[in-house]
């Protein structure tokens, strides 16, 4: 007796999409169709993609600098056969869509051109029977130096910015040399009215008698004072010993020289005295 036990098998129409998404979590990309499990060491980039991405290199030596470094060559031993052949290769492609751009990638060519025709030749000696330097060694000079000073670049780019990463508070004070009173409360003059009637009422005496009295003489009392003196206090403009009838009537009086704009009622901060002046 088969005592194993019997194999479920998956249904046919959901094994490949399952597969397929397995792959997917696992690879970290799709060439052609084709799962990528590791990164190529020797990953190198058609020409064509240049077309794309030509624009965000700096210069020639960005360019070389990048070829250099994503295919992992030693750049103090370039492979100058190999790194020039790609090179033509990305300059053959820009030269039929941009030739102001190409021209100093041509520049960089020639260059490299040359280094490597210097390196299939003899080495030659000088009068002391010393070997020549490395042809090389200028261009690997020129990238050590223009790597340092890209990754300086990049550096200093990485620090916080005004008006990139930051803006700066900014904030406008209007000063004025003329003093800017405060406005008198409505409140606050009706209190000074009541205090002023509380004392008259205090000092009242019964004395019965018939007086006339007029807004406009009044006016003309107040304003007469105010241009004399100038400034004064709320409560030195109404006599207690007058009575309330005649306070009453001055206060009128005061209201319709503010009204006019012919006096100026002010206070220094709130709760303080009110003042009164001439216009």
């Amino acid at each position: 007796m088969d005592s194993r036990i019997p194999h479920q098998e998956m249904p046919a129409t959901m094994l490949p999409e399952t597969q397929s998404e397995l792959i997917d979590s696992v690879s970290f990309a799709r060439l052609y169709g084709e799962p990528l499990f590791q990164m190529p060491t020797d990953l190198y980039i058609p020409p064509d993609a240049l077309e794309i991405f030509l624009e965000a290199f700096e210069g020639p030596l960005d360019l070389l600098l990048y070829l250099i470094r994503k295919q992992h060559f030693n750049i103090l031993d370039i492979p100058m056969a190999e790194v020039t052949g790609q090179y033509l290769k990305y300059v053959d492609q820009i030269r039929e869509r941009n030739l102001e751009l190409a021209a100093e990638y041509l520049l960089m060519a020639a260059m490299l051109i040359e280094i490597k025709s210097r390196m299939l030749l003899p080495p030659k000696k000088n009068s002391k029977d010393e070997e020549a330097g490395d042809p090389r060694a200028e261009l690997v000079r020129r990238l050590l130096e223009y790597e340092r000073m890209k990754l300086a670049a990049q550096q200093i780019d990485a620090l916080p910015q005004l008006g990139r990463d930051y803006l700066q508070a900014q904030a406008s004070v209007t000063q004025s040399t003329e003093p800017r009173w405060p406005d008198v409360n409505l409140t606050d003059l009706q209190a000074a009215l009541e205090s002023v009637i509380r004392r008259a009422q205090l000092s009242a005496k019964h004395v019965i008698t018939r007086e006339e009295l007029s807004v406009r003489e009044h006016m003309s009392a107040i304003l007469s004072r105010l241009q004399s003196v100038g400034f004064v206090e709320f409560s030195e403009l109404f006599d207690a010993d007058c009575g309330v009838q005649v306070i009453i009537v001055n206060f009128i009086a005061l209201l319709e020289l503010a009204k006019e704009n012919l006096v100026e009622i002010t206070q220094a901060e709130p709760l303080a005295p009110i003042y009164v002046r001439a216009c």
